[in-house]
């Protein structure tokens, strides 16, 4: 027997439903009459012998079921999704943003002296001190704006696709095929919302950024390049994240399987799982990352040394630019050579792994207290329609 209103994953003995035998009918786990099995006969005796009688104490612990976090009430879970997910991916974001702004600057191709940093602490400190204090958080906000919508859609997309499809290749089964899709998918949407963001504040984290702020920055690019210069990267964004959130999901869920098997709120297990699965997915896809900060940069330098021909036979705003994958590849090889696409690699790793950790623990953190509210308040109505009914 399974209940109404919990995950038809999860056994209804589990959830503390059960039926016990009293005098030809049958009690639920609250001690209610649920219905007869055969007709009373005329003259049968009240005191028919009790197979098995309920304590007080049981009673109230089967009538109390766990709470599955995992498994939603039926209409809450896209809503208690994008909720979770919105303040989940502006925290990771903010948090971690001065980290986000060294890791653009160590992958720039020709960095100026002034900007040529030892490692993240050695471009922290240089950053601090010779631009400011708020330097490295500038343009945080242009992100957090992006993030909140980006995320909300990103967890919602991900958790319904996922349960969908696990439920036709694997039913009643984790599937590591679903969550590898459902990541490529919410990935999709989330880098529509995200891509214009990321390019405004790349150019703000640049050093000598020429933008004196990030309306600034938006009116510039639409004057100069028009709305394209905001997807010039998409593509190469999708080709990176791809296989970055493909993995970072797969990752996290199979470790997720070793570290919280019975998948209860345990907030250790989703530290531990989010950064492991950051930093693999991070340092496997940084190539990528490095060609789409150039694209998203612009930096005039490199322009320069792809096209040496263009750069002296025209002066039209917008004509120079790098543009595709394959543009942005060869400029990079063509910079440094094969070790120039893993320029920071370190200082995405660090920025990735606290990144993933935040995101995936504030997530699960929201979902399971609104989930604990929304059980809490059909508990309530529960008691209040029992009361009603004695």
């Amino acid at each position: 027997m399974e209940t109404p209103g919990v995950d038809s994953r999860v056994p209804g003995a589990a959830a503390g439903a059960e039926l016990r035998w009293m005098g030809g009918r049958l009690l639920d786990a609250t001690g209610g009459f649920v219905g007869s099995l055969s007709p009373r006969i005329p003259g049968e005796q009240d005191f028919t012998p009790v197979l098995h009688r309920l304590t007080p104490t049981e009673t109230t612990t089967s009538a109390e079921p766990e709470i599955d976090y995992e498994g939603l009430p039926p209409g809450a879970a896209t809503s208690t999704h994008m909720l979770a997910g919105s303040v989940a991916g502006i925290m990771e974001h903010c948090l971690m943003y001065p980290i986000d702004c060294v890791k653009t600057r160590m992958q720039s191709l020709h960095p100026e002296p002034a900007a040529r940093y030892r490692n993240v602490m050695d471009a922290l400190r240089q950053i601090v001190r010779t631009e400011g204090v708020w330097r490295p958080i500038r343009g945080v906000n242009v992100l957090a704006v992006g993030a909140g919508p980006a995320h909300a859609l990103y967890f919602a997309s991900y958790e319904k696709i996922k349960f969908s499809l696990s439920d036709s290749v694997h039913p009643g089964a984790n599937s590591h095929f679903a969550n590898g899709v459902a990541g490529c998918v919410a990935t999709v949407l989330h880098d529509t919302i995200m891509n214009p963001a990321e390019v405004v504040k790349q150019r703000m984290q640049m050093f000598n950024s020429p933008y004196r702020g990030v309306l600034d920055c938006v009116g510039s690019l639409l004057r100069r390049d028009g709305p394209a210069a905001f997807y010039r990267s998409y593509t190469t964004q999708l080709t990176m994240n791809v296989p970055f959130q493909a993995l970072h999901f797969m990752t996290y869920e199979y470790l997720q399987e070793l570290l919280n098997p019975h998948r209860q709120y345990n907030p250790s297990s989703h530290v531990a799982s989010g950064a492991l699965a950051g930093a693999l997915a991070a340092a496997a896809t940084t190539p990528l990352d490095v060609c789409k900060t150039l694209l998203n940069t612009q930096e005039a330098q490199a322009v320069h040394l792809l096209r040496p021909a263009a750069a002296a036979t025209t002066s039209a705003p917008g004509a120079r630019h790098i543009s595709g994958l394959g543009e942005a590849c060869r400029t990079v090889y063509r910079t440094g050579g094969a070790p120039a696409f893993f320029k920071g690699v370190h200082a995405r790793i660090i920025y990735q792994m606290p990144s993933t950790a935040i995101s995936w623990s504030v997530y699960e953190f929201f979902k399971y207290v609104i989930t604990e509210r929304r059980h809490e308040r059909s508990r309530r109505r529960g008691g209040g329609d029992r009361d009603g009914a004695k």
